[in-house]
């Protein structure tokens, strides 16, 4: 099976997103090129360490690069300020200079804290993406988004900063749970659903095979995914307009998370599946899309086992006004006024400024209701 190649076309920043079967353990030979000096830091989890740094550091070794390595761990609260300043600090310690390049090898959570620490140390080294999960893969290894949380809410300190590569091997993917591959294909459905009318469509096709280990499906998908964030990273690097897309139904999802603690009673990518069910379910309340289309938003979603009603949430949650007020703390809030990913039908997505906020309840009020 060939290798896909994927171009985030930002000028003199621009690099390649390489897709494929044990690209880990050809690391070296992919990150060589870039390297003033035989030398690179790994940062990573204690899980992901335990079962995928042997291979990234034989492949390493094996173009003569050496490497120090630093795994945190695992979970949303080590996007912390503790764990960037520990991030930090190691690197300095390490003598990791300007002209050096840092390895985010992990999932969302290694690759958001890393890009961030390898922002601000020295006012700013290279780093390699080797995201290690479908989420990471599809959205936040590629575009420059990286960052921490808050008490405040989720990813409300960070800065854009592009990775010089990104090394997605979807030979890892075999290594997730169920739970966690199906959290990522909530990312990845949610490319067809703000742009892509047939890729939706292939993917109800074609996603019960993919999630079930066809690793040709596997890459098709993440390349087809990559591809449209790729797009739209490239004309709005820094989310002025369209790149706001990519947050169709997160608006909703960073809520969700917020009422439940970021734990693992919900998953980032099962409230993004979440957050798109009601975000079209909204959409068909104003009178933008028809009836179907949540309907079938919603049924593909069950189709696959996956979340799809705020019922499968374990738990209680709040109330709608609780999570409206969770919402308005979103970095989408301009003004004070909510902007929301609304559709047009599937595939339809666009940016709706100043949402009706007695819409938004009655879509609320309804879910929670059944939940």
């Amino acid at each position: 099976m060939r290798d896909e190649f994927v171009k985030v076309a930002l000028g003199d920043r621009s690099y390649d997103v390489h897709v494929g079967n044990g690209l880990i353990g050809r690391a070296g030979a992919e990150i060589r090129p870039f390297l003033a000096r035989p030398r690179v830091a790994v940062l990573t989890d204690e899980t992901v360490a335990e079962m995928h740094l042997e291979a990234l550091q034989a492949g390493l070794a094996a173009e003569g690069i050496g490497n120090v390595t630093l795994a945190l761990p695992v979970g949303e609260a080590t996007k912390s300020w503790d764990m960037l300043e520990r991030t930090v600090e190691w690197m300095l310690e390490e003598r990791i200079e300007r002209r050096d390049v840092m390895i985010a090898l992990g999932g969302g959570v290694i690759g958001d804290l890393g890009g961030f620490a390898a922002a601000i140390l020295r006012r700013g080294i290279r780093f390699v993406q080797v995201p290690t999960t479908l989420l990471a893969q599809v959205d936040s290894s590629v575009g420059g988004k990286t960052g921490i949380n808050s008490p405040h809410g989720k990813n409300q300190v960070g800065s854009f900063h592009q990775p010089t590569l990104v090394l997605a091997d979807t030979g890892v993917l075999e290594t997730l749970p169920r739970r966690e591959f199906l959290a990522g294909y909530g990312e990845v459905v949610k490319y067809g659903l703000l742009g892509d009318a047939a890729f939706f469509e292939w993917l109800e096709g074609n996603g019960r095979s993919l999630v079930d280990g066809d690793l040709g499906l596997r890459t098709q998908a993440v390349r087809r995914a990559v591809e449209m964030k790729a797009e739209i990273v490239a004309r709005d690097e820094t989310e002025e307009g369209d790149r706001a897309l990519l947050n169709l139904g997160h608006t909703f999802c960073h809520a969700l998370e917020a009422a439940t603690d970021y734990g693992d009673r919900l998953l980032h990518g099962e409230g993004v599946a979440l957050g798109c069910v009601l975000a079209f379910e909204m959409s068909a309340r104003m009178g933008l899309c028809s009836q179907e289309a949540p309907v079938r938003v919603r049924a593909h979603l069950e189709s696959m086992g996956m979340k799809f009603d705020l019922a499968d949430i374990p738990g209680d949650l709040p109330d709608a006004g609780t999570l409206i007020d969770l919402m308005r703390q979103d970095k989408k809030v301009v003004d004070g006024q909510l902007r929301m990913v609304l559709a047009r039908g599937i595939g339809a997505a666009f940016v709706a400024e100043d949402v009706p906020i007695e819409v938004l309840e009655s879509v609320l009020l309804d879910a929670l209701g059944s939940s």
